[in-house]
């Protein structure tokens, strides 16, 4: 196995840890009892400070872009809560994962990357089976949460791009800028609102620490090894896994469609990565 394949592989189990890790995000937004500007300030506020005690001077390695694609992420986080708390968690996930479509679209325009096949097929294929998946969930009823949560897909894949686009050592100021942003937003709110319960604490913090912090760490690291599309691609695990946490956390079962929507998607990505290891081999 040359280095270079080897530094892919681990790209690529970065980005899967990742995707588990974002997945128990829309669980700790509906159980606790804030409102979306509170939940965002907490959690920006603990991720910003694992970014500095983590990668310290590498977040005052700032350039337009880097702004640019701090402004995308606080907009991606503001919109994905807010989603959340106006429509069901489905609807949220589900719309915000039409990001790979727009990275589909504009990855080979901007780095000038071949558009293989078996790419087009994946998207056809994870998007249909992410319609099996939510079949039963997805509603019409809430069109302003629905319309927040596709405004926060088109940031996902802004971010995905931008941070392709950008130098690699500026993956994390855009990061910690963006949280620091987000905070900054949301403190009006912050103040108005009641102290956490010891229980509430502990969410707060894993969304903080964990679920954003070492999250978005893990992407980015992945990110510099992985195409954007492939990135955006094997991320779409978040949505599949988001009612495991569910039903962990409720015991309430998904639908059977929802269970062939999911082994669809994770079988389609399985065999993307099989045909693209073998050419790469």
């Amino acid at each position: 196995m040359t280095a270079a394949l080897r530094e892919r592989k681990i790209g690529l189990a970065a980005i899967v840890l990742a995707a588990i890790i974002w997945s128990t995000g829309g669980l700790f937004i509906k159980l606790l009892p804030f409102n979306a500007q509170t939940i965002l300030f907490y959690r920006s506020l603990f991720a910003a400070i694992l970014f500095a005690a983590m990668f310290r001077r590498a977040i005052f390695n700032v350039n337009w872009l880097t702004l640019l694609v701090s402004i995308m992420y606080a907009v991606l986080l503001i919109t994905f809560v807010t989603a959340t708390k106006l429509t069901t968690a489905a609807n949220a996930i589900f719309l915000q994962y039409t990001a790979p479509i727009y990275v589909l679209l504009l990855e080979p325009v901007l780095f000038k990357t071949r558009l293989r096949r078996i790419d087009i097929i994946a998207i056809a294929v994870c998007i249909g089976g992410m319609f099996l998946f939510f079949f039963g969930d997805l509603e019409v009823g809430h069109a302003g949460g629905n319309w927040i949560a596709l405004l926060s897909g088109l940031m996902l894949a802004g971010i995905i791009l931008g941070q392709r686009f950008n130098a690699p050592e500026r993956y994390e100021a855009a990061i910690f800028w963006g949280n620091i942003l987000v905070v900054l937003i949301c403190f009006p709110a912050w103040q108005q609102s009641a102290a956490p319960t010891a229980p509430e604490w502990g969410m707060l913090l894993f969304l903080g620490f964990v679920q954003i912090g070492l999250g978005y760490a893990l992407f980015n690291y992945g990110l510099k090894r992985t195409t954007a599309l492939e990135s955006s691609l094997i991320a779409m695990l978040e949505p599949v896994l988001n009612p495991v946490w569910v039903f962990l956390g409720y015991g309430e079962a998904p639908a059977p469609l929802a269970i062939v929507g999911g082994a669809v998607i994770v079988a389609m990505l399985a065999v993307r990565l099989l045909i693209y290891n073998r050419r790469s081999g």
